[in-house]
C-alpha cells in the first residue's frame, strides 16, 4: 500500500500528503494504545481484606475493648457479644490486643493470621489452668452459603458446668426421643466445625452427652437454606432454668 502521494499545488512545488486520509490518526491511536499498556504494566497489585469479628465468651474478663492491628473493632463489650464484621487488611502476623475498657490494663494480646478474602473471629475464652488468664483464638469462618436447601451450622461449647453436650436439630412435628443428635459429645472448649443438614422448620435442643433432658430448647428455626450460623453455648450465671444459654451469630446472611 502507498502511504503518500504527490499533488500539484498552485506554487508549482510538489506537496506530498498522505495518501491515507486517516493515517495519521492511526498513528495517534497507537502512540495512545502504547502509552495504555504501558500504564496497565504498571498497576499495583490488589489483595483482598480480611472480614474480622469478635466473640466474647469470658466469663471472668471486665467489659472489654479488642484492637486488631491498632484498629479498634470492638468496644466495652461483654460475655455472649459477637461484633459484626468489620474490615482489616490481610496479615500473616495480625498483633492483637484485649483491653479493660475501664483504665486500659491488657488482659491479653498474640497475633494472628488473618487470610486475604476470608472471614476470621477472633474469640476470646477464659484459660481454666490459670486465674485471671485468658486465651484468644482465631476462627476462620465459613464465607459462602451454604449449598440448596441445606443449613449449616458451626457449634463452640463454652459451658464447663454443663459439661460435654449433644445438640439436637429436631424437625417439626418429631420429639426428642425419636430424634438423632447432630453434635455427640462435643467437649468443654470444643468446636463442631459447620454441619450441614436438610433445611426444615426444627426446634435446637442441648442436653448433656448420652442424657435426654434439655438443658436448653430454642423457638422454632424456619430454616429455607442457605444459612450459616454459629452457635455459642455458655452457662448460665444467675438462673438454674434454663441452665444454659445460647448465642448466634450469621456467618452468611
Amino acid at each position: 500500500m502507498r502511504l503518500i502521494k504527490s499533488v500539484w499545488n498552485p506554487t508549482g512545488r510538489a506537496a506530498w500528503q498522505p495518501a491515507w486520509p486517516g493515517f495519521l490518526a492511526l498513528v495517534s491511536a497507537a502512540v495512545a494504545v502504547s502509552f495504555g499498556l504501558s500504564a496497565c504494566e504498571n498497576v499495583a497489585s490488589y489483595t483482598q481484606p480480611s472480614l474480622v469479628r469478635v466473640i466474647d465468651a469470658s466469663y471472668i474478663a471486665p467489659a472489654v475493648n479488642v484492637e486488631v492491628e491498632s484498629t479498634l473493632l470492638a468496644a466495652n463489650i461483654g460475655q455472649g457479644t459477637i461484633t459484626a464484621y468489620g474490615t482489616l487488611p490481610a496479615d500473616a502476623s495480625a498483633k492483637i490486643d484485649i483491653t479493660a475498657a475501664t483504665g486500659g490494663a491488657t488482659l491479653v494480646n498474640t497475633t494472628g493470621t488473618l487470610l486475604a478474602g476470608h472471614q476470621h473471629s477472633v474469640f476470646l475464652t477464659d484459660n481454666g489452668a490459670a486465674v485471671n488468664s485468658y486465651e484468644v483464638t482465631i476462627l476462620e469462618d465459613q464465607q459462602v452459603a451454604a449449598a440448596g436447601g441445606h443449613s449449616a451450622f458451626r457449634f463452640l461449647n463454652q459451658a464447663p458446668k454443663t459439661g460435654a453436650i449433644d445438640v439436637y436439630m429436631i424437625p417439626s412435628g418429631n420429639t426428642l426421643a425419636n430424634t438423632i443428635p447432630l453434635v455427640s459429645g462435643l467437649p468443654v472448649g470444643g468446636t463442631a466445625g459447620y454441619i450441614s443438614f436438610t433445611s426444615q422448620t426444627v426446634t435446637m435442643v442441648v442436653t448433656p452427652t448420652g442424657v435426654q433432658t434439655p438443658k436448653y430448647t430454642s423457638q422454632s428455626l424456619a430454616l429455607t437454606g442457605g444459612e450459616v450460623r454459629t452457635i455459642l453455648i455458655v452457662d448460665t450465671q444467675l438462673t438454674s432454668n434454663p441452665p444454659v444459654e445460647v448465642f448466634t451469630a450469621n456467618d452468611v446472611n
